[in-house]
Parts: C-alpha cells; structure tokens; sequence
C-alpha cells in the first residue's frame, strides 16, 4: 500500500510542522530535516520533495487552475462569436470542474477556515463579505452554465445566448476576484492566525483534497484542465506568443 505520507502535496505540508526540527549539519553545510535523510552519492534527488508550499501559496496554486479554465471559457465564446464549430463537450467539462474543484473544493476553504479567521480578528471584513457573495453569484452561474451547455442549448438561439452570458459574466468576476485575494487577502492571513494553527491548516486542507480527490489530486484536476485545452486547440503556450 502506497505511504500517504509520500505523496507530493503531504511532502510540501509536512514542512509546515518540521521546519524548525533540524537533526544535523553534514560537513558540505547541507541542513537535514527531521523527516529527511542523508543523500547517498549518486541518488536521484526527488524534485517534488524540496517543494514546500504553505497553505495561502496551495489557495493560489489552486487559482491557476480557475484561470486556466477561465482560459477555455474565453475560447468558447470566441467560437461562439465567430459561429465556429464548438461542442458541448469542453463548457460541460469545464463547468463541472469549476462546481467540484474549485467551489465545492476551494471555496469551501475559504469559507471555512478563512473568512471566519478574518472577521474574528476585524479585518479585512468589507473585503471577505463581498469575496463571499461573490462565491454565491459564481455558483448561480454556474448553473445556468451547466444547464445550457448541451447540444440543444448551443443550437437555440436564446439558450446560447444565455449560455454565453453566464460564461462572460464568470470571467468578469472570477478575474478581479482571484487576483485581490491573491494579492490582499492570502498574504494577510499569516497575521490572523498563530504559526501553530498555520501549520495545522495545511494539514485540513490536504485532507479534504484527499477526502475528494485521492492522493495528488491537485495534479489530476491539472491533467484534465489540459485535455480540455488540447481539444480546443489551446493547449500549446508557443501559439499565445504575439509575432512582433
């Protein structure tokens, strides 16, 4: 049976609450961690093992698939507009990533064991209240989304003009939306909470995506991000680049 604590994201957590263990200093200066052994000569480093990455870097980390995603909405409605052909399939797809992954997931986080944390110490509130109701907004669209994206709803002048609206209104949103918690609300969470409950945090949210998603399950969500992008013909990077 595969050892939970091996996976990537249990590695990254567990730095959380072993950071300030140090067992030995070797003769090259090197510094071991409680949970770390020496490196034998000729042993291949696990990349994935020096990752450490702290509950608010893990939310934003989780953003990046939702822009992602916002990415594959915004070439639906290019298609859309320009009456190119487009199946169902990847706003389906995509959708339903957004409902599991990233409200279902994420903003359960956030409402959890965020917003809370903030309102309690007084700050940040104004900001929290509307990152919140924004959530609800984002899950009511995202059931027009779903409800319209099918063969049918494509077809139907009305439907896909309600379709492409719930669309357009999540990427307005969703866009500000990530990047003031990116940028005011997660780098302010450290001062909310202890460093003990900091650390344990980790521990909660690699649970729940355990609970959801199986081990690596970050990674999984990422792959089929991917897939999508490659049936629409986004997936490589190079055809982004603006021939200047």
């Amino acid at each position: 049976m595969r050892d939970p604590d091996s996976t990537p994201l249990r590695k990254r957590r567990m730095f959380l609450t072993q950071s300030g263990i140090i067992l030995a200093a070797g003769a090259t200066g090197h510094v071991l961690l409680a949970d770390e052994t020496p490196e034998k000569p000729g042993d291949k480093k696990d990349e994935n093992a020096a990752e450490e990455v702290s509950p608010p870097e893990d939310l934003m980390r989780e953003h990046g698939v939702l822009k992602r995603i916002l990415l594959i909405y915004g070439e639906a409605l290019r298609r859309m507009d320009a009456r190119e052909d487009l199946p169902p399939e990847p706003i389906q797809q995509s959708a339903k990533l957004i409902r599991s992954f990233v409200e279902d997931y994420h903003e359960k986080l956030e409402e959890e064991h965020l917003f809370p944390r903030f309102k309690k110490a007084n700050k940040l509130v104004d900001l929290v209240n509307v990152l919140n109701q924004q959530h609800q907004a984002g899950r009511k669209l995202t059931d027009i989304t779903l409800r319209y994206a099918t063969v049918q709803g494509l077809r139907n002048a009305d439907d896909r003009r309600r379709l492409a609206d719930s669309m357009r209104q999540f990427i307005r949103m969703y866009n500000p939306h990530e990047a003031r918690e990116d940028t005011v609300l997660f780098p302010a969470f450290r001062g909310v909470v202890s460093a003990n409950e900091f650390g344990s945090l980790g521990e909660e949210f690699e649970k729940q995506e355990d609970k959801l998603f199986g081990d690596d399950g970050f990674f999984k969500i990422v792959d089929q991000v991917a897939e999508i992008e490659k049936k629409l013909g986004i997936y490589d990077l190079s055809k982004f680049t603006p021939k200047i």
